[in-house]
């Protein structure tokens, strides 16, 4: 059996432009869903997980700042809360940091794609396997294992590659990664490989590589030799295609979790509102009061 990760490396670099205007100032990170911070979401899955540490990739040290002050323990801050009696935003800060958590720090000086930002966390890494969460996309399974265990369960039996994937239509495959040579057995695709947003015409499987992902550190050794893909950046996705050519199996996990996008403003409203009227049955009632008055 394979030992699941204990490290998980969250890009958390780049100018977040899809954002905008909020990320002029405040990473994309700290934008909420469901009135929690997208970054915690990802946090949390790791110490579900049993992951004991997390390497944030940076951009600048504004950002380093931002998440630093995040994950370090706030005792006068705890102290007022405790002494105001306010019970429930003093359990929601000691939330924050799982217990044994550990953070750890790597700068991308330049926005070089995702597989380089990937690449600066070499050195805290070392030589262990580690996991790699989008901070933007949120998994949830409500009364059930968290999308990381899952993927840590399956990863413990296969070794390999293991990845979170989604069947799309064919014509929505252009915009993610897809499977190569997937051959399905219950909710597991093995595949050969994986090809960045084919063209329609060149579509291999519909079955999207969508991330988190447990990648064997064999992978960190491969990722100095990637090349720039079509859109001019080093991709996580080119390195993996890289390491199954030379033999190292890849498997797609049809994780059992809905999706929660929070890659733009948009997407971002969206899922706020399905998350929100999903948890709060008082705010289904508003809505639905405020709904009769728009018709």
């Amino acid at each position: 059996m394979n030992k699941r990760p204990e490290v998980c490396v969250l890009p958390v670099a780049g100018l977040s432009t899809r954002n905008l205007p909020t990320t002029k100032v405040l990473h994309k990170g700290f934008m909420t869903l469901d009135n929690i911070p997208v970054i915690q979401y990802a946090v949390n899955a790791c110490a579900e997980a049993g992951i004991k540490e997390i390497v944030f990739i940076y951009s600048d040290e504004a950002c380093k700042r931002m998440f630093e002050k995040y994950y370090t323990p706030a005792p006068e801050l705890e102290a007022k809360l405790a002494a105001q009696n306010k019970k429930e935003l003093l359990a929601a800060v000691q939330r924050i940091i799982p217990a044994g958590m550990k953070s750890s720090f790597a700068r991308q000086s330049e926005p070089k794609g995702n597989g380089h930002a990937i690449l600066m966390a070499k050195d805290i890494i070392g030589e262990r396997d580690f996991a790699v969460m989008w901070v933007d996309d949120v998994y949830l399974n409500k009364g059930g294992k968290g999308i990381l265990q899952q993927l840590c369960e399956v990863y413990e039996k296969t070794g390999g590659i293991v990845e979170n994937i989604m069947e799309c239509p064919r014509e929505d495959m252009v915009r993610y990664g897809a499977l190569i040579g997937a051959e399905r057995n219950g909710n597991i695709v093995k595949a050969r490989g994986l090809v960045e947003k084919p063209k329609l015409e060149e579509v291999p499987s519909n079955y999207a590589s969508m991330g988190p992902y447990i990648i064997p550190n064999e992978v960190m050794k491969v990722l100095p030799e990637v090349t720039k893909g079509s859109n001019g950046e080093i991709n996580l996705t080119d390195a993996l295609n890289l390491a199954a050519a030379r033999g190292m199996p890849i498997y797609g996990v049809l994780c059992d979790a809905v999706r929660y996008d929070c890659g733009t403003n948009l997407d971002l409203q969206k899922s706020n509102i399905k998350l929100s009227l999903e948890n709060n049955p008082a705010l289904r009632e508003w809505t639905r009061q405020i709904l009769d008055k728009l018709q």
